[in-house]
């Protein structure tokens, strides 16, 4: 399969080809729908609690007896009605990790790369380079690619003054093309990736 290749004003500068087995795979949605509820489960901390009635201090001792006040009859200053009380059915820490192996992310990967090249979402780059790290540079660029919704800029190691000069545009995600997953590429209407980055993508998800 060959791709076009294009330089950041927008011009055809050649075409590089790329393995049918990653960039030419069926979409698999109910597979991708499975890595990306995992990727986001795997974010939550988990961390929140609260206090049962159990738990709560105090309230050893009834209120007041049972019968005779004319008020309703209470067990305890720290039962869920009372302010300060206990809450009912408290959220406690807990694992909402999911287990992905790594031969379905790795086809669910290759099924959306797949698509965003199908649906014409893939825009392969020669280099992207900006003589500084400013914002209006990079958005020059992305305006010439015709580039105006949610977009994911994939680069092969780091690249601080891009990194810097994109992240003030909205909508805009920068990221290493060995630290991307499926979540990334998903959300992002588009992908901008470069030469380098999709050879080292058709270097590790090559079957």
């Amino acid at each position: 399969m060959e791709i076009k290749v294009f330089d950041t004003n927008a011009k055809e500068v050649g075409v590089m080809e790329v393995p049918d087995s990653v960039f030419g795979v069926e979409y698999n949605e109910p597979l991708i729908h499975q890595v990306v509820v995992a990727l986001l489960a795997n974010k939550r901390q988990g961390t929140k609690s609260a206090l049962t009635r159990r738990e709560v201090s105090g309230g050893g001792i009834k209120p007041w007896r049972q019968k005779g006040t004319g008020r309703a009859r209470q067990g305890s200053i720290r039962a869920p009605q009372w302010t300060h009380g206990g809450v009912v059915f408290a959220p406690k820490p807990r694992d909402f990790r999911k287990k992905i192996n790594k031969r379905m992310k790795d086809a669910a990967m290759r099924s959306v790369l797949s698509q965003k090249l199908r649906e014409g979402n893939f825009i392969v780059i020669d280099k992207f380079e900006i003589e500084a790290p400013k914002t209006k540079l990079v958005a020059a660029i992305l305006k010439n690619l015709s580039v105006d919704k949610s977009a994911l800029l994939l680069l092969k190691g780091n690249h601080p003054d891009i990194v810097r000069a994109a992240r003030n545009i909205e909508n805009l995600t920068t990221a290493d093309v060995a630290l991307t997953n499926v979540y990334e590429l998903v959300r992002a209407d588009k992908c901008i990736i470069t030469k380098e980055a999709v050879e080292a993508i058709a270097e590790v998800y090559a079957q």
